[in-house]
């Protein structure tokens, strides 16, 4: 079977409104039981992910307040090419198209954000019913297309007022975020069934303030280790405020962004290393939200930079609360050696030193090192492995955690040819490779439930602008018009056999 064969999309500017996909995916579900090389069991969650910054637009619309992302993606030099996501993919607006392209795909799951700044404008106060309504809308267009809605809460757009009282660093941040938490499940709660607190914390607190390349822009390492420690009291005290609201019933869960760490040598310096980012980059999350604890190593590792006493009495137990399945997001493995001298150096914000690193308790003890191999638009390597790699370690260390792939996908450089199709071969070979490592870490034990692509759309990829494009659906930002990749028409096709093809 063809990927044509497969699953006849069409235009999705002109299509997507129609209801002939139902025929065309029956057919598909008949006629290709023969040809699948490896079969998912019934049940398996297939999804799509996005996020609200990255595809929403509509940034003042109905009353909505100014994220982090509106402040930073607005100041010179911060975004390539000046980029925003004032309209992004105008998803606001075009709800019922992109449902629509959810259905023809044929997903079970779509896996959205609820943007903080649309329910409460500066992060505290009455809801916004304008903003509930909309999710409200795309919720109900969901549920009548069949498909299952996975309400992510946070997905990095703090609202810019919080910031301005000192943002996640803060620990007030955290109780205004379990207050909101509260707001949306009690709006939403009746119909949504699946709710992630927050996807990817590492990137909240360490791209946003070690690093500074992501929203709020901040490079001080101390504050991104209290973050982090925010983020994870915001989890436990939002799932609280969601159970309270929610029907029985509901599942709620975490979205962590692992790295799958490997030592360049079997050396105690490189095993070293890869210890010191697995704990800032992994444990630093999983051991407070798993076992109500820090990483013993962490906290030796950072002793330079502070004492840790803003963790307070009660709050790791707060952080543990239980989840009812843990999200993965992965794209690429980490690959890291000692540093040639491992003697602390200047500090990250000293003149003349190399960009602040994200890494804070490991540098300058360590080196990333580019990994072998093919590498996507991203300039990330391809390789599979990592994902297998995590999912077994997982198995080991949380048994009894369900687990979803909340996100896997690639960026290439796509473009509609001269009769409006896309041709993206890279990105089904990266998909496949990635869905066969799942298959082999489920054959190995590992407890997953689900795979979500990473994204539905093309949209605003944060500090890269409109320049990389994750999609099975290209979007002509000029026109926002929908157009369905060849990796989407493949992916329908493996959601219909319920497995890769032969």
């Amino acid at each position: 079977m063809t990927t044509a064969d497969a699953f006849a999309l069409g235009d999705a500017a002109t299509d997507a409104r129609t209801d002939t996909q139902t025929d065309a995916r029956t057919d598909v579900r008949t006629s290709a039981q023969t040809d699948t090389a490896l079969r998912f069991p019934a049940g398996f969650r297939w999804g799509a992910a996005t996020a609200a910054y990255q595809i929403e637009g509509a940034a003042s619309a109905d009353g909505r307040g100014p994220s982090i992302w509106d402040t930073f993606s607005r100041a010179p030099g911060n975004v390539l090419n000046g980029d925003t996501g004032d309209i992004a993919a105008d998803h606001y607006h075009r709800v019922p198209e992109d449902v629509a392209l959810l259905k023809r795909l044929g997903v079970s799951d779509y896996r959205f954000s609820v943007a903080w700044p649309r329910i409460q404008p500066t992060g505290r106060g009455p809801a916004l019913q304008r903003g509930l309504d909309f999710y409200r809308r795309l919720v109900d267009a969901l549920l009548e297309a069949g498909i299952r809605p996975v309400a992510t809460l946070y997905h990095w757009d703090l609202p810019q007022q919080l910031e301005v009282l000192g943002g996640w660093p803060r620990r007030e941040t955290a109780e205004r975020f379990a207050e909101y938490a509260g707001i949306v499940g009690a709006a939403l709660g009746d119909r949504v069934h699946d709710w992630t607190t927050f996807n990817e914390p590492w990137c909240a607190a360490f791209l946003g303030y070690a690093s500074g390349v992501h929203a709020p822009g901040r490079t001080e390492p101390v504050a991104a280790l209290r973050a982090a420690h925010h983020l994870n009291l915001a989890h436990g005290l939002g799932t609280a405020a969601l159970r309270a609201v929610l029907p029985h019933p509901a599942a709620v869960s975490l979205t962590l962004n692992l790295h799958a760490v490997r030592p360049l040598t079997g050396s105690a310096a490189d095993l070293d290393a890869a210890r010191r980012i697995d704990a800032v980059g992994n444990r630093i999350f999983l051991d407070p939200v798993f076992h109500g604890r820090l990483p013993e190593d962490l906290v030796r590792d950072t002793a330079g930079l502070t004492d840790w006493s803003f963790v307070r009495d009660g709050d790791l137990a707060a952080a543990a609360a239980p989840v009812d399945w843990l999200g993965i997001n992965y794209y690429s493995p980490t690959l890291v050696a000692a540093a040639p001298a491992a003697e602390p150096g200047p500090s990250p914000r000293s003149p003349g030193v190399a960009e602040p690193s994200p890494w804070v308790g490991a540098q300058p003890y360590v080196r990333l090192l580019p990994a072998p191999g093919p590498r996507t638009a991203m300039d990330w390597p391809v390789d599979a492995g990592g994902l297998y790699e995590l999912l077994t370690r997982l198995r080991d260390e949380l048994p009894g955690v369900p687990l979803l792939i909340t996100e896997n996908g690639a960026a290439y450089a796509d473009y509609a040819d001269p009769e409006g199709a896309v041709h993206d071969p890279d990105r089904i070979a990266y998909l496949h490779g990635h869905l066969a490592a799942v298959h082999a870490a489920m054959a190995d034990g590992a407890d997953v439930r689900g795979y979500f692509v990473w994204s539905l759309m093309d949209n605003f990829e944060w500090a890269h602008g409109y320049s990389k494009r994750f999609g099975l659906v290209h979007v002509d930002f000029a026109t926002q018009r929908r157009t369905v990749k060849d990796s989407g028409r493949w992916y329908a096709g493996v959601i219909a056999r319920g497995g890769l093809p032969a």
